[in-house]
């Protein structure tokens, strides 16, 4: 729903509110930060994440092939969880601003209702036409938090311009992913907050990966 962003500063946030660690582990609050009560979670554990701009400043050469990724394309594939625990796919455009991740979507969707009721989701990078994995096949995994301050989506509004009304969600990340062929190598690079940039090189064969 909301536009895809791919332009301006790999971090600026304006607002000075993310200039932490970028880690967000307070109660619920209305501009989305911070964990939500945990009601509804099937396994009551959920992580703290960290915003883009940390994202960005532990890993930017990662983070900048990631975000590159999704600024490839408009549309995006997301995974949230139904009420009994299935996996929901849906459609959905990403936007990069004020070093966040943003989700916005429409009034009342299911998927708007599944992230209030469990903030854990994924998004998947449209991965285009073809089979060649040109760019790399990337997702992203995380929670993403209602975001109801009505001066914070106002001031989203008034920039990006969604069909109103709408919901936006803020997300805090904890992990990246990122596929690529590199003959002869399939290369799977991995970051979660916390960890180093963890690289696995595999051939097409019996042998052990390369880990590095």
């Amino acid at each position: 729903m909301t536009r895809e962003n791919t332009g301006g500063s790999a971090g600026g946030q304006d607002s000075g509110k993310h200039q932490d660690s970028g880690r967000h582990e307070d109660s619920g609050t209305s501009d989305g930060r911070g964990k939500a009560n945990g009601e509804g979670r099937g396994n009551g554990d959920v992580s703290a994440g960290m915003c883009w701009s940390a994202v960005e400043a532990a890993v930017p050469e990662f983070a900048g092939r990631v975000r590159e990724r999704f600024g490839a394309y408009q549309h995006h594939v997301l995974a949230t969880l139904r009420k009994d625990g299935a996996p929901r796919l849906s459609g959905l455009e990403a936007d990069f601003r004020y070093g966040e991740l943003w989700l916005g979507m429409m009034p009342g969707s299911y998927k708007a209702l599944d992230l209030r009721r469990d903030p854990r989701f994924a998004l998947h990078a449209n991965p285009g036409p073809g089979a060649d994995m040109a760019d790399g096949d990337v997702r992203v995994s995380g929670l993403a938090f209602e975001v109801t301050d009505p001066e914070v989506v106002a001031r989203y509004a008034a920039e990006v311009k969604p069909p109103e009304p709408f919901h936006l969600f803020r997300t805090e990340l904890t992990e990246l992913v990122r596929t690529s062929l590199e003959d002869p190598y399939i290369v799977l690079e991995s970051w979660r907050p916390g960890r180093p940039l963890r690289t696995v090189r595999r051939k097409g064969d019996d042998s052990p990966p390369e880990v590095g």
